[in-house]
């Protein structure tokens, strides 16, 4: 278990390496608000339109070179992003970047839940290990984005090739065996409490999506801050989201995987109503922790229970609970940068603010497994 959370952090650093940069896209290319939302979208569609596919073939066949190959690229791909100028290059190799981590999330989750077995704390440590490198993108990124400018970004390839080689060994020491997991004996798929789950994921993935690509311009260009404290709030919602992850996993282990996500998603609604109401930008960087750590809180518990649904394939669930349906998120984000293009990242915010409620009243239809 120890060797996939830190594959996932090493994975989805690159992730969040996206929304670490946009702001610096915005101020030193000068791509505009929709430009920038298009960003997010390039890494979406490549990390969500090929997850099915993956994820059905993850449940077929191991293919251990799969998930090294996938950090592999996802790191290469947005680390070369920044050492280009044309919009279209930038694109093309975030697009690249998302299938990297669509190769990864499939294998990975079918593997890490064989490491769990059943815990949802175990599962919580595996999903913390993906929210740990999305706090550690901006904390690294934007100092180095800041002092060094968007080239910086190709230092962060590194990390992904030699991460993608370690797994790629273990695997070959370790191969992991997939008997007793993946039979049809393992229980039986309930895919209408699967679509509403995955429901539930895309709005709180517009959500994340949302509130990562805008909220250090919502610091900047709002509030009046640096872009070094705009760099700061994002960290401190992903530092937030690390610790909601977490809490999650435990409070699923006492009260219940569907209630803990009726929770998350109730709580989601008054935070970020308060972060709106914070116009300090000092006053409202805690404000923003707490709305990462309440918006976290479902996450592990809805892959673990999206597999929990579909008992015989925990690829396919992986895929899409950790991959389809988090980055599908990111396919309304030009809709969001037409909103910042005529109201600014305010109202980009503001929009997010009323989802929480889409996602309390899907939550409500949720039923554990053994109802």
């Amino acid at each position: 278990m120890r060797l996939w959370v830190f594959a996932h952090a090493v994975d989805d650093f690159y992730q969040g390496l996206i929304p670490a940069a946009v702001p610096f896209f915005v101020l030193e290319r000068h791509f505009s608000y929709s430009q920038a939302s298009g960003l997010a979208l390039a890494a979406t569609l490549g990390g969500a339109l090929p997850q099915i596919g993956i994820g059905l073939l993850a449940d077929r066949r191991r293919m251990p070179w799969m998930a090294p190959a996938g950090i592999a690229l996802a790191g290469a791909g947005a680390g070369l992003a920044g050492l280009f100028s044309d919009y279209a290059v930038v694109f093309i190799l975030l697009l690249l970047s998302g299938v990297g981590v669509a190769m990864f999330h499939p294998p990975a989750g079918r593997d890490a839940r064989i490491s769990a077995g059943g815990s949802a704390t175990a599962m919580s440590y595996f999903a913390a290990g993906g929210s740990v490198g999305f706090f550690i993108a901006p904390a690294l990124v934007t100092p180095a984005l800041d002092g060094l400018g968007l080239g910086a970004t190709a230092l962060f390839i590194p990390p992904a090739i030699l991460m993608g080689f370690v797994l790629l060994r273990a695997h070959h020491r370790a191969p992991v065996v997939l008997h007793g997991v993946t039979t049809a004996h393992a229980g039986t798929d309930r895919w209408r409490l699967f679509s509403t789950l995955t429901a539930v994921e895309v709005i709180r993935s517009t959500i994340f999506f949302g509130l990562n690509t805008f909220v250090s311009l919502y610091w900047i260009r709002h509030l009046g801050a640096s872009s070094a404290v705009g760099g700061v709030a994002l960290t401190l919602l992903l530092a937030g989201g690390v610790v909601g992850t977490l809490v999650g996993g435990r409070l699923a282990d006492r009260i219940g995987l569907v209630r803990t996500v009726q929770v998350g998603s109730a709580a989601m609604l008054p935070a970020l109503w308060l972060l709106l109401a914070t116009h300090d930008y000092h006053a409202a960087l805690p404000v923003v922790a707490l709305v990462g750590l309440v918006g976290n809180i479902p996450f592990a518990v809805l892959v673990k229970l999206g597999q929990d649904y579909l008992p015989t394939r925990p690829g396919t669930a992986a895929g899409v609970t950790l991959g389809l349906a988090v980055s599908a998120g990111g396919l309304f984000m030009p809709i969001l940068g037409a909103i910042a293009d005529q109201h600014g990242p305010r109202g980009a915010l503001v929009a997010l603010a009323f989802l929480p409620i889409v996602a309390a009243a899907l939550s409500s239809m949720l039923r554990e497994v053994g109802d």
